[in-house]
């Protein structure tokens, strides 16, 4: 779960508004048979970042990095536009660093590890008849958006072609959770923020009792 605030100088918040947009990043991959003899590479991979809903996300990201070990030839790629992937051909797995960057230049970049998945100890996918799919379900969720960055996340458009995930899974219980989840943590920090401003009264309350008591005694010497 990527949360996180606006807190440049000037750009205006929207309080009490928070808007979650549901992603799904990982890899697939396909074994050669053997060897490649001319690399030695062995599979064939994708490693990408999709919507979890069919939107376009180009209408509130700028671009999208993905980092491949530093053995690629140009290990920085950069896509502007979707989709959002990369494919590549190797024979080992390492971590690829998945940088998300906003429209709205206030927004920090978000920043996704993935661990790129080539083996599988199943007949199907050693023989090459079957891929490897490493696929993870997360949300980016922004709190009190300023009102640029709001309407761009209000204003989805859909995805022609349509999106499809590669695991075949069925995401929508674990964003309901999360959404429940956020939800509850709101409504507790809400309880929470009045509950110290309460003893936060209740302790200028007491000051002012005091202080006057104080002036009283002073008087009566």
């Amino acid at each position: 779960l990527i949360i996180f605030k606006m807190a440049d100088e000037g750009n205006v918040r929207i309080k009490g508004v928070t808007v979650v947009k549901p992603i799904v990043y990982g890899n697939v991959a396909r074994y050669f048979g053997k060897k490649r003899e001319d690399d030695g590479h062995t599979h064939e991979w994708t490693c990408y970042l999709r919507p979890f809903k069919n939107e376009d996300m180009s209408t509130y990201i700028k671009k999208v990095h993905f980092k491949l070990h530093e053995s690629y030839p140009s290990p920085v790629r950069v896509f502007t536009k979707p989709p959002y992937e990369v494919s590549e051909t190797g024979w080992g797995e390492f971590e690829i660093i998945i940088k998300i960057f906003f429209i709205d230049s206030s927004e920090k970049p978000v920043t996704i590890y993935h661990l790129l998945k080539l083996f599988l100890n199943d007949p199907a996918v050693i023989a090459g008849k079957k891929n490897v799919v490493s696929e993870h379900y997360d949300e980016i969720v922004f709190t009190e958006p300023s009102s640029t960055i709001h309407q761009l996340l209000s204003s989805p458009k859909p995805m022609v072609p349509a999106v499809r995930h590669e695991a075949g899974m069925d995401y929508r219980e674990l964003e309901e959770k999360s959404v429940s989840s956020i939800s509850s943590a709101h409504k507790k920090i809400k309880l929470e923020i009045q509950d110290l401003s309460d003893r936060l009264k209740l302790a200028r309350d007491s000051i002012q009792t005091l202080k006057e008591q104080v002036e009283d005694a002073e008087e009566k010497k």
